[in-house]
């Protein structure tokens, strides 16, 4: 790469990542007065979780049924399993209302009911709490209103196509950041006087998983290189009836959980039972519908898989047979058309289902101002760890990409309104080097690496783990790491460079891939969605956080008491 293909630019606050959570910090940042740059590897709101999420928002409005953000709290503390950091939980469901309220104020179209939002049921909440635009496309809604509101912000340079490489730190603050762009090439140096890392979580790590293609654990990765924390990485969350078959295009694979808590869905085993009551414990509803937390299901459909009462392609049955034809189109409308374009009549027929990688509970340890114990580098979103615990309630997420976002950028903003810019051509000259060594290979071949990283995620270190998994992952991991080399492999001179592009994600896969591994690897009990089949059950010694570290090319694994998580 020759040395004159770099661009230089200045900020106030740059975030890092354009989905749901980067959009409200870039949003909230600007209104506190800041310059930002909101920077996204693809395209500005269309990239990550937010965009694709379908269903139901999670918070304490009370617009039907008398609530209180207390109560949610209650719920997403016992969905985590006893292991959420209370401090941050508060803040998500605290100012839960005044967000969803805000984008019902920025026209959202949240559905209502009498003049009200309409509240619905979902699964691990003790009341109606969850708001929705329709049940397949709230999260485009939020992406498009999110959208709409940055186009008539003033104070915002949005650059798509720009792929983060490392965070520039000088003299222990962030300072800004070294990337580049992938349509031309350029190396892009940018100085911050604080940095928000908003890109989603690391489900691109597993071979069948919800995510778009960007969610392979970039900020995790930049995070850790930068000097900062994470924590409560060994908790990934399985979505348990992710479309498995029949073929299903252009829809998304986990569209049917709306309509499975909405319509009393049953999951079905090979004998056409229902076996949910039988793995229920405390989570069964007295009506018997949606019995199951996510965790919990996950974990049904895999032992009714591996006892041999599995379907056809490996998973379950879900199914709407008993539900009257009328009803079903009632509740999924247009949907119901653009099913049967795929061959799915679901008055006639079942689907099968089967656990697929969905949302991370761990992520960056910040504060309660979601910094980091990088002065200057903060994190919101998906991207950040421990409010969730060890299982995320559902409805959740994009609430933490409202809460999280809008105070990650406030808080990012009052920092930089405080510093200048403390720039130093030292802070990237070790990524700027490193790109520069990128050199045109012919092996190993990128793509099929990723695909291997994949495998070995999803058939060691997937939801349910042993001690021998665990350590053959390991091996397997650094293995692949030693295959790949500390050299960046290039295709072309100049432009668009989609193994130069593999080759960086592959970096930042392997180290999050670990700092997955190993913590899951020393948690030798099972406690929400970390489950070791050799040692079923909680204890009560293991609930603290799990903190992991860079120190050179080594991760450093320490335990925290959940205490004093923050």
């Amino acid at each position: 790469m020759p040395e004159t293909a770099t661009t230089h630019l200045k900020t106030d606050v740059l975030v890092v990542g354009a989905g749901g959570a980067g959009m409200y910090a870039a949003l909230e940042a600007a209104r506190a007065g800041a310059d930002v740059i909101l920077a996204e590897r693809s395209l500005i709101g269309r990239g990550g979780a937010t965009v694709m999420a379908q269903m139901t928002v999670a918070a304490a409005l009370g617009e039907q049924t008398p609530d209180h953000w207390e109560h949610h709290l209650a719920d997403t503390i016992a969905a985590g399993r006893d292991l959420c950091d209370e401090r941050l939980a508060a803040i998500l469901c605290e100012d839960g209302p005044r967000r969803i309220r805000e984008m019902d104020a920025w026209k959202v179209g949240w559905a209502r009911e009498d003049g009200h939002i309409r509240q619905v049921q979902a699964p691990g909440h003790d009341r109606p709490r969850c708001v929705y635009v329709d049940f397949l496309s709230t999260g485009p809604a939020v992406s498009r209103t999110l959208r709409t509101r940055l186009n008539d912000a003033s104070g915002i340079r949005r650059i798509g196509d720009l792929l983060i490489v490392d965070i520039a730190v000088h003299d222990g603050a962030a300072c800004g950041a070294t990337a580049l762009h992938i349509s031309t090439g350029r190396i892009v140096t940018i100085a911050a006087k604080a940095v928000i890392i908003a890109t989603g979580g690391l489900t691109r790590l597993y071979r069948r998983n919800s995510a778009s293609s960007n969610m392979g654990g970039d900020g995790y990765a930049l995070a850790l290189r930068a000097g900062a924390e994470l924590i409560d990485m060994e908790f990934v969350q399985f979505f348990p009836i992710g479309h498995l078959a029949p073929r299903l295009v252009g829809m998304d694979p986990i569209m049917w959980d709306p309509f499975r808590y909405k319509l009393g869905g049953k999951l079905l085993n090979s004998e056409m039972r229902e076996f949910e009551e039988s793995y229920a414990s405390r989570d069964i509803r007295s009506d018997g519908r949606y019995v199951l937390t996510r965790d919990l299901a996950t974990y049904a459909i895999s032992k009714e898989v591996e006892a041999g009462r599995g379907s056809p392609a490996g998973g379950a049955y879900l199914s709407f047979q008993h539900v009257p034809p009328d009803e079903i189109r009632r509740a999924f409308g247009p949907v119901v058309d653009r099913l049967a374009a795929n061959g799915i009549d679901l008055a006639r027929q079942p689907v099968e289902v089967a656990p697929i990688a969905h949302y991370h509970m761990g992520g960056i340890r910040v504060g309660e101002t979601l910094e980091t114990r990088v002065a200057g580098l903060f994190a919101c979103g998906e991207a950040i760890g421990g409010a969730n615990g060890a299982n995320r309630l559902s409805g959740n997420a994009i609430t933490e990409a409202f809460v999280f976002g809008a105070r990650a950028g406030h808080h990012a903003a009052l920092h930089a309104s405080k510093q200048s810019i403390v720039w130093s051509p030292d802070a990237v000259g070790p990524t700027m080097d490193l790109l520069r060594r990128a050199t045109r290979r012919d092996t190993p071949n990128t793509a099929a690496v990723i695909a291997s990283v994949q495998s070995v995620m999803s058939d060691k270190v997937g939801p349910f783990r042993t001690d021998g998994k665990l350590r053959s992952a390991i091996e397997s991991l650094a293995a692949i790491g030693n295959e790949l080399g500390s050299d960046p492999i290039a295709s072309s001179p100049g432009g668009v460079d989609p193994v130069l592009v593999d080759w960086l994600d592959l970096r930042n896969m392997l180290l999050v891939a670990q700092a997955v591994a190993l913590p899951a690897l020393a948690r030798t009990e099972s406690r929400g969605a970390h489950q070791r089949e050799d040692y079923p059950g909680l204890d009560d010694g293991w609930g603290i956080h799990q903190i992991v570290e860079l120190a050179g090319a080594k991760l450093n694994i320490k335990a925290l008491s959940r205490r004093v998580a923050a």
